[in-house]
């Protein structure tokens, strides 16, 4: 290796910003550690089983389905 690189005449990568975003969630419990325990049986990490479960959702244009439960007081 050498000492020292000349990084003068480099450029940035066009791509770098167009592949992965960094994003803040609230996930519950049981669902971070459906996708841990997913992650230790398929040998993938399990913030790329959510990334790879959205994905297929997005592709496919799945909407879920949210029906709301009216509590008794």
């Amino acid at each position: 290796m050498r000492k020292e690189y000349d990084f003068t005449k480099s450029i940035k990568n066009p791509y770098s910003k167009k592949l992965k975003k960094q994003v803040t969630i609230l996930l519950e419990n049981e669902t971070i550690d459906y996708f841990k325990k997913l992650a230790a049986e398929t040998d993938i990490p399990y913030q790329k089983l959510i990334n790879l479960f959205l994905r297929e959702c997005a592709g496919k244009k799945l909407k879920p389905s949210v029906s709301w439960e009216e509590t008794k007081d």
